[in-house]
């Protein structure tokens, strides 16, 4: 990306994106002074679920929005050498949802929204909440069209070639996108909007829970989907060698868009209105959707280790030593998969049934959440900016030592929060609780692990701002000399001259998805046209 205005379009992207992430950082730390009782002056229920929903959406959607469509227009342009197609409707599509965030943003921060970003009727937001939202997601379906136009395009520019990987993995993510908003979308657009402006006075908790269940899991692999990316097309030359696989890449990418979607009743597993036999078949999609992280986990150490050989490694493991572990590139990802070897354990968990039952509504999903989440997935964001950053802004990054001490802190005080919120799980904390107003024996053993989550966000509040200022030093900083670094895409150890279509287009997995979607979701949805249900009255602001 030479061009000066395509720069600025992902800069504005990364920026709002992160300036998201710092606020929610700080807004996360006291949660849990808050929740430990460290500060009581501050006790305030109202207050604390404020915070919490706030931190919740600027995570969750705000910084992993932006993030992914400032990043997916970059890779879109460099992996395609093509200008970004229609830059006006792209800007449009990122004022649309700037507009929206702010519109969200004002009832969030005044306790009108409190509703944490799960959007689970009959709790209710004020009505700017839901406009703002769904502005947010309209923006981002722009982007979504952008990246299917340019994807379209330079496969008619250039027939029977090989897309290249990155813009192969950033369509997937447009069309994953695109597939898993509608549930939300129809939810809020039938539902929320028409509770909160009055037009009617109930709502069917059960159709806007399964309405949200379409989104709620399929929305964790569109923030995942941008490090796996990095994973496949940076780290492998990052590290000194070439990727294991383009086709192991390309199949692990069409899985995740695929089997992704149909599998949001795992979330369900304890609510009535959904028979066991649509919670079984979610549940079965759920674990197919592991075999691709399975996939990807063994593509990138093969990757990593075909790289520590080219530098010298022997032995068994010699290797891994052989590895540029000052590249922050290599850190991240190593930091990554262990923390996805973690979560994924208890991903596992969580899509048992059985042991869904003991965990369910406890701290425990919190802490795999934030494992996966603001772990696995938010350190790559880290990695992936500290990369393109220097290129965006054409200056060196202004110290990669402290990209390096920002990477393992992130990694340690990632490590020292969700371990105490898996065991306060297993010892039966409840998850959405602002304090502990009652002391019991089982209560006071809760107290010692609430302390230590108190150091593990000091850790990570550290680690963020570090982050964020080495990015700022590195755009303010003045050039002293011209900067011609360029961005450089990992090359498979097999070069790829042609490919099958089904593994280098959509349209086949499009309708698969289709098919899918219309059989673990139709019945259900359809049923609440068809069965007499209960309205459930509002209630929140």
């Amino acid at each position: 990306m030479n061009d000066a205005a395509e720069r600025k379009l992902t800069l504005s992207h990364l920026w709002v994106a992160f300036i998201a992430f710092i606020l929610a950082c700080f807004m996360g730390e006291y949660q849990v002074l808050e929740r430990s009782g460290f500060i009581p002056a501050l006790d305030s229920p109202t207050v604390y679920f404020a915070s919490v929903s706030t931190h919740g959406v600027l995570m969750g959607f705000v910084l992993t929005t932006f993030f992914i469509m400032g990043f997916g227009y970059y890779t879109a342009s460099t992996s395609l050498k093509v200008p970004v197609w229609n830059p006006k409707l792209a800007w449009s599509g990122f004022w649309i949802s700037l507009l929206g965030t702010v519109m969200a943003a004002i009832p969030l921060l005044t306790g009108k929204a409190s509703v944490l970003y799960t959007f689970y009727l009959p709790i209710q937001a004020h009505v700017a909440f839901y406009f703002g939202a769904t502005l947010l997601i309209v923006g981002s379906w722009v982007w979504c069209a952008i990246m299917l136009v340019m994807f379209k395009q330079w496969k008619q520019a250039n027939p029977n070639q090989p897309v290249p990987l990155a813009m192969f993995a950033t369509t997937a993510n447009a069309l994953l996108w695109l597939w898993t908003s509608v549930g939300v979308a129809l939810e809020v657009l039938f539902q929320a909007i028409p509770l909160a402006l009055g037009w009617i006075d109930t709502v069917d908790a059960g159709l806007a829970r399964t309405l949200f269940a379409w989104t709620l899991h399929p929305i964790v692999y569109f923030w995942l989907i941008p490090a796996y990316t990095a994973f496949y097309v940076f780290v492998p030359k990052q590290a000194g060698g070439f990727l294991f696989s383009d086709e192991i890449a390309r199949a692990a990418f069409i899985v995740l868009a695929v089997f992704a979607l149909p599998i949001g009743f795992h979330h369900l597993y304890m609510d009535p209105e959904q028979a066991k036999g649509w919670k079984i078949l979610h549940g079965i999609g759920t674990f197919v959707v592991s075999i691709p992280t399975l996939v990807t986990g063994f593509t990138v150490i093969a990757s990593l280790e075909i790289a520590g050989r080219l530098r010298g490694g022997k032995g068994l493991f010699g290797w891994i030593g052989s590895l540029p572990w000052s590249n922050s590139m290599v850190l991240a990802v190593i930091l990554s998969l262990l923390m996805l070897i973690l979560g994924g354990f208890g991903g596992v968990v969580n899509a048992s049934y059985a042991m869904n039952a003991m965990i369910h509504n406890t701290a425990w999903v919190p802490g795999h959440f934030h494992l996966i989440f603001a772990g696995t997935t938010v350190i790559m964001y880290f990695a992936i900016a500290y990369y393109i950053w220097p290129l965006l802004v054409k200056k060196p990054l202004f110290s990669n030592s402290m990209a390096l001490i920002q990477l393992w802190t992130w990694f340690i005080g990632m490590s020292i929060l969700t371990t105490p919120w898996h065991v306060l799980g297993l010892l039966g904390q409840p998850r959405r609780i602002s304090s502990v107003v009652y002391n019991t024996l089982l209560t006071l053993a809760w107290k010692p692990y609430e302390l230590a989550m108190i150091f593990g966000g000091l850790i990570l509040l550290g680690s963020a701002c570090l982050f964020i200022y080495n990015l700022a030093k590195t755009q303010l900083n003045p050039a002293t000399e011209e900067f011609s670094q360029q961005i450089e895409y990992a090359e498979p150890i097999h070069p790829v001259s042609a490919l099958p279509e089904y593994l280098n287009d959509f349209k086949l997995w499009n309708r698969v998805i289709a098919v899918l979607m219309a059989v673990s979701f139709g019945v259900p949805i359809l049923q609440f046209f068809f069965m007499e249900t209960f309205g459930s009255p509002a209630w929140g602001y």
